[in-house]
């Protein structure tokens, strides 16, 4: 069967998909992902770090040569928030191509929407029947609010603030202090502002890494197992209780909870509270968990795999 790869470079993570490509659709051969923080300081300094680009520029080597000697026939490579939002991203791009041999595609918010919708009504529109279809991407820059019903999007937005930009932003003690959440509450009440309310019963899924690490430690899910968290359920009481553990212990502290990837613990508090925060303003009592995102659609809008 022919083998296909996708790389989503985030702000936070790089991750790699290969699969192959079946009559009932693409099935995982292999699934990677770094923490590599690209985005750090882009907030303030609308800049790359060189650091950072080093980090990202290794991942994303390696998985382009893995994707390669597992077969994969064609490669998609996107980035999103950071390289988007950074005065020197194509220095990043044309550092890629050398040092990868990839060309990367810098996408805008309304494509990272729709691939991101395409993959989660994918698996989850059939759940949602006629109910309206909310798709709720958290990244480390930016997180994406998509609506629609089956395969087609009625409205996306994108919101500046993801889990590593809330941090830098609001976050100045360890662990977080009153005057950290209050300033939390207050970035994000005044951002989510411009997301409208979805329709009744509405059937809300949460994607990308804050939302699964979320379900993974309200659930001691260890090691991680994608099988055992796509598809799970978060209400907003697990949630809350969660952020309310996490948010109790210092960095130190954090990196060894189960379930918790040591290099999200600083900003998992912050993603908790966006999380929060956004459930609540869509009328939600909790949220279906996708572990897969931005990838999973890129893989099948470039390949034509596409099923939506």
């Amino acid at each position: 069967m022919a083998r296909y790869a996708a790389i989503d470079v985030g702000t936070n993570t790089v991750l790699l998909l290969v699969a192959e490509e079946t009559p009932s659709g693409f099935r995982p051969v292999a699934e990677r992902g770094a923490i590599t923080r690209l985005g750090k300081g882009v907030d303030a300094t609308r800049r790359l770090a060189p650091e950072a680009m080093e980090r990202t520029l290794a991942s994303l080597s390696a998985f382009a040569a893995e994707a390669r000697a597992l077969g994969a026939e064609g490669l998609a490579v996107s980035a999103t928030s950071a390289a988007r939002d950074a005065h020197n991203g194509a220095e990043f791009l044309a550092a890629a191509r050398q040092r990868a041999g990839v060309e990367v595609e810098i996408l805008s918010g309304e494509e990272e929407a729709r691939l991101t919708y395409l993959a989660v009504s994918n698996d989850f529109a059939l759940e949602a029947g006629s109910r309206e279809l909310v798709a709720i991407d958290i990244g480390g820059g930016s997180t994406e609010f998509i609506f629609g019903t089956g395969a087609t999007v009625r409205f996306h937005t994108s919101i500046d603030i993801g889990s590593v930009r809330l941090t830098e932003r609001c976050v100045h003690s360890d662990p977080p202090s009153a005057e950290d959440f209050a300033r939390l509450h207050r970035e994000l009440d005044s951002t989510l502002a411009s997301v409208p309310s979805p329709g009744p019963n509405a059937l809300v899924v949460g994607v990308a890494g804050t939302v699964t690490t979320l379900y993974a430690v309200a659930n001691a899910i260890v090691p991680y197992q994608a099988a055992r968290v796509h598809g799970g359920w978060l209400s907003r009481e697990a949630l809350e209780q969660t952020r309310a553990r996490l948010a109790s212990e210092p960095l130190a502290a954090r990196r060894q909870m189960p379930g918790l990837q040591p290099e999200r613990a600083d900003v998992i508090v912050a993603g908790a509270v966006l999380l929060e925060r956004a459930l609540d303003h869509l009328g939600a009592a909790g949220t279906r968990v996708s572990d897969r995102g931005l990838r999973w659609g890129l893989l099948a809008a470039r390949f034509g795999g596409a099923r939506g």
